[in-house]
């Protein structure tokens, strides 16, 4: 049965927040109605922003440029080419399909990509160059034809290294424009910014309910909350790792879950330990802190069946696995975001560079869907083509199980084809 050594002070409750909602929907609302002007007006209020036009033309993008180093684009273009590897793997999975299911019945779909699509890349707290890769790269590869990228100002311009990286991934037009006013333009156009069909990336708490919000009339990838971790652990590693990877992912954010799952206490009492320890001289502690105070969980089980269990009830975005038997994991767990197996790899590697995508289910999502991938940019749209003789003969069927549910219009579509074209087989029949 599963002890929880250390239960966490706080619960996410996935519950709305009230506030932020009626803000987004007035925002929202703000920018249906006034366009431009409540885009440049939030702008100004909320980032102290306003350029003469939030799309960064050749020359500021050149500039950027000129304020990264050699050594940060060359690591730039490094992270994107695994990504980019990665996400033409993914898609050259994906196949358009067509069969004949019947003499002279052929249905089919085609894979189409979305023709427009709006990336935000967050810059809060942390100025996140790598959400620019995971977002514009895929769906660059996917065949994407317009890609929109923002980002929030950061001291009072345009973030350099956010900035190359959404070039060198492909965005077609950047925008340095933040929060709900970013997500909002984009989405329903203004006479400056061109709507989009679809809005990825993640973002604070007013960027996702934008984003829940406009729903319905753009496409999202998903609805990501605060970052998790979930690590599963036995003796065959040591505290000082555990510690590591769950604050490394702690420091996202004060209300970021970060939990150990381990068949051994010998492990739970001295990674609990070995967190106070390197919270000490952590530079990011105070959030981190925060985040292991109030959300962080040691749960101790009993066998790797057991963590197993646990592991599906909790559904955690990202879920490191080290054990002596790491392929259990892989083979048995079906509830979670993105797998990381044995101790040589860890969550900053998918989140930087490694080349699978780290815009991620939260909040038990994991569930019902994956992350972002290629496929997501994508609409499997289906068609049929119909011979005449098979016609008439689904007519036959159509026809009676539209009259049982009472679609009269319905079984007239069918009995007008089985008039026509039983008729013409028996005389193209009787011809011969």
């Amino acid at each position: 049965m599963a002890n929880y050594f250390k239960t966490a002070l706080a619960q996410d409750t996935c519950q709305l927040d009230n506030d932020v909602q009626r803000k987004v929907e007035a925002m929202l609302g703000d920018v249906a109605a006034q366009g431009d002007e409540a885009v440049r007006r939030y702008s100004r209020d909320l980032d102290q922003w306003e350029p003469a036009n939030f799309r960064l033309s050749p020359a500021e993008i050149e500039r950027c440029y000129e304020e990264v180093s050699d050594e940060v684009q060359a690591d730039i273009r490094f992270a994107q080419a695994q990504i980019r590897k990665f996400a033409e793997a993914q898609r050259s999975a994906i196949r358009d399909v067509e069969v004949e299911t019947l003499p002279g019945v052929v249905l089919g779909h085609k894979n189409i990509p979305v023709a427009s699509v709006g990336c935000y890349v967050p810059g809060g707290r942390y100025p996140m160059v790598a959400s620019a890769h995971m977002s514009i790269v895929t769906a660059k590869v996917a065949g994407v034809g317009r890609i929109a990228a923002t980002a929030p100002p950061s001291g009072g311009r345009p973030h350099p290294a956010i900035v190359v990286a959404m070039d060198m991934a492909g965005a077609d037009e950047i925008y340095c424009l933040g929060g709900v006013q970013a997500v909002a333009a984009l989405a329903l156009g203004t006479a400056s910014i061109k709507p989009v069909d679809m809005i990825v990336g993640p973002g604070n708490a007013y960027v996702a309910e934008a984003k829940r919000q406009l729903f319905g009339r753009v496409g999202i990838d998903l609805l990501a909350g605060p970052t998790e971790t979930l690590i599963i652990a036995d003796e065959t590693v040591d505290a000082e790792i555990c510690a590591v990877d769950l604050l490394g992912q702690a420091e996202h954010g004060p209300n970021s879950p970060a939990i150990l799952l381990t068949n051994s206490q010998k492990l739970a009492e001295e990674t609990a330990r070995e967190v106070e320890r390197q919270l000490r001289t952590l530079p990011t502690g105070d959030v981190a802190g925060r985040a292991w105070r109030d959300y962080g969980q040691i749960i101790v089980c009993d066998s790797d069946e057991e963590m197993l269990r646990v592991a599906n009830e909790i559904a955690s975005e990202h879920v490191q696995v080290m054990t002596a038997d790491p392929e259990y994991f892989l083979n048995n767990m079906v509830n979670y975001g993105s797998l990381f197996l044995g101790p040589e790899t860890n969550v900053a590697y998918g989140d930087k560079v490694i080349g699978t995508n780290h815009t991620l289910p939260t909040r038990k999502a994991g569930r019902y869907t994956g992350g972002l991938w290629v496929g997501k940019f994508l609409k499997t749209c289906t068609y049929q083509r119909v011979a005449p003789e098979a016609s008439a003969m689904i007519g036959e069927y159509c026809s009676r199980l539209c009259a049982l549910e009472g679609f009269m219009g319905h079984k007239e579509q069918a009995d007008i084809r089985v008039r026509r074209y039983a008729t013409a087989n028996a005389a193209s029949g009787a011809s011969r």
